[in-house]
């Protein structure tokens, strides 16, 4: 019930969001008013996700878990009564069909190579995870064919030949990407190794969200006087430095955790404003809404990535280093259920007498730490190599503020 409710969810976010980026793509002609609007769009994420959590925790400190499903009730409500009557109306007037077996293959495709991702980390390569990923890349690779064979493709696959829009999309991915990935296990820091209530761990992520709302309004006072690709390369540094900052967090090290994640906020912002802007900008009007599905497809997959594949990553550190430093003495059921998760380790500490329950929490702890240091430096890995490609493809664009290039001068003719 509760992965189908999700996935309605998932259904009703993702039609919400290349509808309104559509919008703001054919409200605003001009690059600098554009770049305003996508800021502000953004940060209007930012701040829902800032009032998120403290909302949440003060509602699962108060009632039953399923409490939270119920906050964004309101807020359709609203959307619902308010929408038809301030929302502009822009429709192709001829949209084409949907393709449903492209959207069942793109299903199949995303959610096998996640599978294979997920069964890899928890039981290594085995025939399972192996059939799930040539399944998954299978369904990818008709998925693409199809696109460039229909009329109306769900994707339109042609947008990529355009090295600015495929760059763009890369920079969007890999920052969604690692922002969803690192943050995922900082929450899971805060709570499960600094002791934190739910209310007490969102309060710790206000300063890393007003980062990163100062970083996305940044985004167009900065592009108005650097090139697009200094803003991007400079962000992606500023952010590199945040993830060598969480390389050093310990299981005690919660102002160097927020340190690192408010540098890191502030540093993957711009670039986030700017791929989607570029994104959307380059393509020509009347496929506004093909770039803007490829813009909110490349961050919902980017988040999906993110938790998929560093999450893999960190399950995989996590457990490795727990072999080698789980205390002796534990029942196999006990350290199987430890080796899984940090929370099956608190868990199963609790049941323990006093000194052996320390022992794995510490050990637990430790273990986690390591997987945080180890996905951050994967992390840096992926910024450095996507901030190499910006600034290759993107280093001839120009400043909104820069002249334009002057046309050569046209001789004069000798003839009347």
């Amino acid at each position: 019930m509760l992965i189908a409710a999700r996935a309605l969810l998932g259904i009703g976010g993702s039609t919400l969001m290349p509808s309104t980026m559509s919008l703001i793509r054919t409200m605003f002609h001009d690059d600098k008013q554009r770049t305003v609007a996508i800021s502000v769009w953004m940060m209007s994420f930012m701040t829902g996700g800032a009032i998120g959590p403290l909302v949440a925790g003060f509602m699962l400190d108060s009632f039953w878990w399923g409490s939270v499903f119920l906050l964004a009730v309101p807020v359709m409500v609203l959307l619902l009564a308010a929408g038809p009557l301030l929302l502009p109306e822009y429709r192709d007037p001829s949209p084409g069909r949907v393709d449903l077996s492209s959207v069942l293959l793109s299903i199949v495709a995303v959610l096998a190579l996640v599978y294979c991702l997920k069964q890899i980390a928890a039981d290594g390569l085995t025939w399972q995870p192996a059939l799930s990923f040539v399944a998954g890349l299978a369904a990818g690779v008709v998925f693409v064919r199809r696109q460039l064979r229909l009329a109306y493709p769900l994707i339109d696959i042609r947008l990529f030949r355009d090295r600015v829009f495929t760059t763009s999309v890369g920079t969007l991915l890999v920052s969604i990407m690692v922002m969803m990935g690192v943050y995922f296990f900082t929450a899971q820091y805060l709570q499960l190794v600094e002791g934190l209530s739910a209310l007490q761990a969102g309060l710790w992520t206000l300063p890393s969200t007003a980062a990163g709302i100062v970083g996305t309004m940044a985004a167009p006072a900065l592009v108005s006087r650097l090139r697009p690709v200094y803003v991007i390369t400079g962000g992606f540094a500023v952010a590199i430095i945040g993830l060598a900052m969480l390389t050093q967090v310990g299981p005690s090290s919660l102002a160097l955790l927020i340190t690192g994640s408010v540098v890191l906020s502030i540093g993957i912002a711009p670039g986030t404003v700017l791929g989607t802007d570029m994104i959307v900008g380059s393509a020509p009007a009347e496929r506004a809404g093909a770039a803007s599905a490829v813009s909110e497809t490349s961050s919902e997959l980017g988040g999906a990535l993110g938790i998929a594949i560093l999450g893999s990553i960190a399950t995989t550190a996590y457990h490795s280093r727990l072999t080698d430093t789980i205390p002796a003495g534990l029942a196999p059921e006990a350290a199987d259920t430890a080796l899984n998760t940090l929370g099956g380790a608190l868990e199963t500490a609790k049941g323990l007498p006093a000194r052996l329950g320390d022992q794995l929490v510490a050990a637990a702890h430790d273990a986690f730490v390591h997987g945080l240091h180890v996905i951050a430096i994967v992390s840096i890995i992926a910024m450095v190599a996507f901030a190499a490609s910006a600034a290759v493809v993107l280093r001839r664009m120009r400043a909104s503020t820069d002249p334009e290039p002057a046309s050569p001068p046209v001789p004069e003719s000798k003839h009347p």
